[in-house]
């Protein structure tokens, strides 16, 4: 029902300075009620090539490289890599584009996690998580390694680390601006690099066709020669070793899958095309280096101070006009390319974080998106770790590439294990047949792979990125833990609430009056929490709050949003729950009303609805109820949310009063469940036994105030503690 309201309008909140240049830096607050916020916000297929197949097409700046520097003098093999790197690119892209149909959600951590079982998936979200950092990092110090080239004898040397943390906090900056803002500011250096490698690799083959015949002779003849000195088996181990070390050329094909949820209505079709842009891309920039190299002649550089691809660039620019500015532009292309490949690490991290927050592996923190509709906190912890990363191994890339291979395969070898047990367990057909072996294939080719580079580097670095991701998982089972006994405790200890009678749907409760005394509580779910709020609230002022005022914001994170529908969704469940609120007090003889609001920041949507209701009924006190651990530690701050006091602090600033009902929860074993509640020092305090499995028994206390007169009857709570906040909204 409608609350009566004052005709004054409510008084304007003064922007700080603070907040200016955060709108200027990060940008203005969307709408989340906009029906076409999502649709503009979402990438079409070539903004999302440029975007997440970045992370692919730099891994050729490296992968080639170390593939063809593998075989040694054995150059032949350069054709037989060429072939594998462009079927293993088609193989893998073309699982994950069949992967996409079936799981629309997309992503490695969601598949492991449904087909494999939750502990698989945590470790594939872990590694998934550990891989994007690793991501930003490498590309950055390889951007690093590129840019300083161009200047002699060591010039400025000393600047570069500090010019790579530069470029973190710039790309930091651009994602909190929001996805497709970065990627469409990033385009233009996409596009030179497309446009300088079609002529390095093109001139490099037309520029050699007319010895092509006398170099596959050479090939053909070096084989036999090879294989005579080898035998086939040494030969094949030599190929094999070659072809594992250049896995970092596969890096970065799962990035459309994982950040499925980005890309434009219709997603699949859209995911598919895109799919389509990278692997085509990557396998002709990989293969054709790799020929170029063999047509060319191109022996590695001793003194390593030049890469494989700045060798090649020299060798076919002085083929062409402005030689200087053509290798110039080829490699400042690559430079700037891998710099935007750190933005699959700044789009694919943040929806790990989020979906493994939504699962209570992490945080629940991150899974709530900014007020420019991203996934701010897993930014900042990206560019965190990502900076970090960088200090460790002072912007080494030959540390860094160690440690960057091992957890993608672990992923895609997982994902693909998941795919075929799904294939496995489907009713005989023909589709079955193909999907078994697609996956099954490229689930042994994956696992190869790992098995190789894990052997060939563990001693080298490789060791670091294992601990790295074993130490996140232990952390992430010990959230999960926590989250869990916590809301088993509640469950336990507030079963009995829930059964307290309520008023009929059909009774309309008595209306509010402008200037009575009106208790305003904030609830979240209808559950423990927020029944025992109001039950307190009641009997601490028995003679002083004759209406109530319940408000409810339901807080919209990144598992909800899915556009305007998912938003009006929201509110209605919202109204639900308030709905249940004021029929609880409406059976107590309470005139009642609710107010509700959605957002994406639960204390500033809060403050709002509450200086609404202080205006409309200046008579208010505000109310919220905060759970109190009995030992209470540093990470409790980090995994629950601290909206109460953060709001408290807020309205006292502004001149309105607010009390935090805090409920501390005692449990030890064989004994009584003990539920403390803890009253302001000039209210008496109640002791509530609850024996485990019994219901409530209230003792006799000297301290407890007596019902009035004509006050309605109040139940007492029987305990305190945490109830699951119902998807998207919080207190």
């Amino acid at each position: 029902m409608a609350s009566p309201a004052s005709n004054d309008p409510p008084p304007e909140t003064k922007t700080s300075w603070y907040q200016k240049i955060h709108r200027q830096v990060i940008g203005a607050p969307r709408d989340i009620k906009d029906r076409t916020l999502l649709h503009s916000m979402s990438l079409i297929p070539v903004l999302a090539w440029i975007g997440l197949g970045a992370d692919a097409l730099s891994s050729s700046s490296y992968g080639p490289e170390a593939a063809f520097k593998a075989i040694g003098q054995n150059t032949y093999l350069a054709i037989g890599l060429a072939i594998a790197t462009a079927i293993t690119v088609a193989l893998i892209s073309s699982a994950y584009s069949a992967l996409i149909e079936n799981f629309p959600n997309g992503g490695g951590y969601g598949v492991a996690s449904k087909l494999l079982g939750e502990k698989l998936g945590l470790i594939s979200g872990c590694a998934l998580m550990v891989d994007y950092v690793l991501t930003i990092t490498t590309s950055i110090a390889a951007a690093g390694d590129a840019t300083f080239s161009f200047l002699p004898g060591g010039v400025m040397q000393h600047s570069k680390l500090g010019f790579e943390i530069l470029i973190t906090i710039a790309l930091t900056l651009l994602n909190l601006r929001g996805v497709r803002e970065s990627i469409v500011i990033l385009a233009p250096m996409f596009l030179l690099f497309i446009i300088t490698h079609i002529i390095l690799i093109g001139g490099g083959i037309l520029f050699h066709a007319p010895a092509i015949g006398a170099t596959s002779r050479e090939a053909a003849h070096g084989f036999a020669s090879g294989l005579g000195i080898l035998g086939w088996f040494g030969m094949l181990r030599l190929f094999g070793h070659a072809y594992s070390l250049g896995g970092g050329t596969y890096t970065g094909i799962e990035a459309v899958s994982n950040a499925l949820p980005l890309m434009r209505e219709p997603r699949i079709p859209n995911a598919k095309r895109t799919m389509i842009y990278l692997s085509v891309s990557l396998a002709l920039c990989a293969g054709g280096l790799l020929i170029c190299y063999l047509l060319w002649n191109t022996v590695p550089d001793p003194t390593g101070g030049k890469t494989m691809n700045a060798l090649l660039a020299e060798q076919i620019g002085s083929r062409l006009p402005c030689t200087h500015l053509f290798i110039v532009l080829t490699l400042l292309s690559e430079a700037v390319l891998l710099i935007v490949a750190a933005q699959a690490g700044f789009l694919g991290g943040p929806r790990v974080l989020a979906n493994m927050a939504v699962d209570s592996w992490l945080p629940h923190a991150f899974a709530s998106i900014s007020e420019r509709l991203t996934t701010a906190n897993g930014i900042l912890i990206m560019a965190i770790f990502g900076l970090g990363a960088l200090l460790y191994t002072r912007g080494s890339v030959d540390a860094l590439v160690i440690m960057y291979s091992i957890n993608v395969f672990l992923t895609f070898s997982l994902t693909m294990l998941g795919m075929t047990r799904f294939w496995w367990f489907q009713p005989k057909s023909r589709r079955r047949s193909r999907r078994l072996v697609l996956f099954s294939s490229t689930l042994a080719l994956c696992a190869t792979i790992l098995m190789v580079t894990v052997a060939s580097k563990f001693s080298e670095g490789g060791w670091v990125t294992l601990m790295v991701t074993g130490l996140l998982i232990a952390l992430c089972l010990f959230i999960r833990w926590h989250y869990r006994t916590t809301n088993s405790r509640a469950a336990q200890l507030y079963v009995e609430l829930g059964l307290l009678p309520l008023a009929p749907p059909t009774q309309k409760p008595v209306p509010l009056e402008r200037d009575k005394a009106t208790a305003v509580i904030l609830v979240g779910q209808y559950g423990g929490l927020g029944i025992h709020t109001f039950l307190n609230v009641m009997r601490v002022f028995p003679h002083h709050y004759r209406q109530v005022m319940f408000i409810s914001v339901g807080v919209m994170d990144s598992g909800a949003y899915k556009g305007s529908d998912a938003v009006e969704d929201l509110k209605e469940r919202s109204n639900e729950t308030l709905s249940k609120y004021v029929r609880l007090a409406t059976a107590m003889g309470l005139p009642a009303d609710s107010r509700s609001s959605i957002g994406i920041d639960a204390v500033a949507e809060a403050e709002k609805l509450c200086m609404d209701v202080a205006h409309d009924y200046p008579r208010s006190v505000f109310f919220a109820g905060k759970l109190i651990f009995e030992h209470e530690h540093w990470y409790h701050r980090l995994l629950h949310n601290n909206t109460a006091i953060a709001l408290q602090k807020r309205l006292h600033w502004s001149g309105k009063s607010m009390m935090v009902m805090p409920a501390r929860i005692v449990t030890r074993p064989h004994q009584a469940v003990k539920a403390k509640v803890s009253i302001p020092t000039h209210h008496p305090t109640v002791t509530i036994l609850t024996p485990q499995g019994g219901h409530p028994t209230v003792p006799s206390a000297s301290g407890r105030a007596p019902a009035s007169p004509g006050a309605p009857a109040v139940p007492q709570p029987p305990a305190t503690g945490p109830t699951p906040p119902a998807p998207g909204a919080h207190s």
